[in-house]
């Protein structure tokens, strides 16, 4: 959702008087004690450097390329360095004159591909002087026509070699231009292949650890709240403005009925089987209000304990949120968590690099963000120091099974009333978002703590196409240590073994 200047100071103010989490009483802020865990270190922008980081591509020794919303290219060295002092970081412009660049990727071959406002092209330093002198279209297959908000975000290559672009609507609320609403896999050799419909205001798209392509979209009509999507072949992603198009989709059949407003997702479900459920839910002012970038953490340990997991931005929050997913019955669900806050600007762009460095590219243009500054490029990175946090929530026939980076102290974690969990969902509706609605309250029936420690499983009533919001307060770690991050909450699409659509 997105507010005025006004609207979203009010409504930041409400969300940090009502929120009071649990951290070590050495830090005064929860990023304070964040940060012992995952060191923020700021990059810093040469004056006339307006650095609005829509993308971020780490490559050759120890380089990143960012692309900015204005339209530039920078290389940046010595990122990466320990002494992040002016004199030691050292900016090159790449290529300027580009239209909002929101993806920026490349295979080793000299070229780099980029998704700009109105195509993807791929740019090429021909004579070794850091500056693109080569430039070529490669796909312009969909259509601008002005409007403010008609982002093109694009992907990584996929395991095909296909980029991936997710289109905005036109002004965010209808479909104007062709394939907006859409998102198409553009092929090495420029073919446009339309691949999924219904999409509304899209944050980001990456790939997870399988290789299957997920995008974020943000609260307004047909979302109630900021979702994380699984952007399936074919599949129809639940905001119906788009899909006056599929005349020129072929390939995918014949349109989708549209969804009933004032419904819930999981009823349409069933009555629209092109419906791909949301894989995870961002509660709206509980974990941000406009998922943004998405990174999976492919390092193997070098980022902490969170392997495969996928970390999601905030843009007006100016935060990092964690995804752990899972798939029942080939269906993609999963929890978030609290990970990461402090930003210095408002969290689009993330890029995960091979020594466990995870780069923050920031800006606050045309909305504001809580961290204050018009933008932003930053570095985070696992100080080594063993975390307490919840590391999985697995779904059960009759509950769950969260499992934790630290072996925790049996005689609270044992405790049913260590544990608090609550459900909700969000009205599937053409209007603006959504309240929540349809709460409940289940009971903790049950705990049974693995003999490590690791984990714990407990018993309850499950609400599919519900939010599963868990607070484990009274969990403390075997040295006594509460939980860093408290809180986890798990979109539920399907109970395994039990009751589905």
């Amino acid at each position: 959702m997105r507010l005025s200047l006004f609207s979203l100071t009010t409504a930041l103010a409400v969300v940090a008087a009502m929120v009071t989490p649990t951290r070590p009483v050495s830090a005064a802020t929860l990023a304070e004690a964040e940060n012992e865990y995952y060191e923020l270190a700021t990059v810093p922008i040469p004056d006339g450097v307006v650095l609005e980081a829509g993308a971020i591509q780490h490559f050759g020794d120890h380089r990143l390329a960012v692309s900015t919303r204005l339209g530039d290219i920078y290389f940046v060295d010595g990122a990466y360095g320990k002494n992040l002092a002016p004199a030691n970081v050292k900016f090159t412009r790449f290529a300027s004159g580009l239209h909002e660049v929101l993806g920026l990727t490349t295979r080793g071959d000299g070229w780099f591909y980029i998704t700009q406002r109105g195509e993807v092209s791929r740019l090429k330093d021909t004579n070794g002087d850091d500056r693109a002198d080569l430039f070529e279209t490669i796909c312009d297959r969909w259509d601008i026509n002005g409007d403010y908000h008609e982002y093109a975000f694009g992907s990584k290559f996929d395991r095909d070699g296909n980029i991936w672009v997710v289109l905005c609507l036109t002004g965010s609320f209808t479909s104007e231009s062709e394939f907006r609403g859409w998102c198409l896999r553009v092929t090495p050799d420029g073919k446009a292949i339309p691949t999924c419909s219904g999409l509304r205001s899209p944050g980001g798209v990456a790939t997870n650890h399988l290789g299957d392509m997920f995008y974020t979209d943000n609260q307004g009509p047909w979302n109630g709240t900021c979702w994380l999507k699984h952007l399936k072949p074919g599949g129809f992603m639940g905001n119906p403005q788009g899909n006056k198009w599929y005349g020129l989709a072929p390939n995918l059949g014949p349109r989708p009925a549209d969804p009933k407003s004032g419904s819930r997702i999981d009823v349409e479900w069933k009555n629209v089987p092109e419906l791909v459920p949301p894989a995870v839910a961002f509660p709206y002012q509980r974990m941000g209000q406009s998922a943004s970038g998405i990174q999976n953490d492919f390092t193997g340990g070098k980022f902490g304990p969170f392997t495969n997991q996928l970390f999601v931005g905030d843009q007006t929050w100016s935060t990092v949120m964690r995804v752990s997913l899972e798939q029942v019955d080939g269906v993609y669900q999963g929890a978030t968590f609290p990970f990461r806050e402090g930003m210095d600007s408002g969290t689009l762009s993330l890029e995960m690099c091979e020594d466990g460095s995870l780069f923050v590219g920031g800006t606050d243009r045309g909305w504001g963000a809580r961290g204050g500054k018009p933008f932003a490029l930053q570095r985070l990175r696992w100080t080594g120091k063993p975390v307490f946090e919840i590391q999985t929530m697995h779904v059960l026939p009759d509950g769950f099974e969260v499992t934790f980076t630290e072996p925790v102290d049996p005689a609270t974690a044992a405790k049913p009333e260590s544990y608090q969990l609550d459900t909700y969902t969000y009205v599937y509706r053409a209007e603006y978002g959504s309240p929540e609605v349809d709460p409940t309250h289940p009971p903790i029936k049950s705990v049974v703590v693995a003999k490590d420690g690791r984990s714990v499983k407990l018993s309850s009533d499950l609400v599919v196409g519900h939010v599963h919001e868990l607070k484990l307060a009274g969990v403390r770690s075997q040295d006594g240590r509460p939980l860093l991050h408290p809180i986890g909450y798990y979109w539920l699409n399907v109970i395994p073994h039990g009751e589905q659509r």
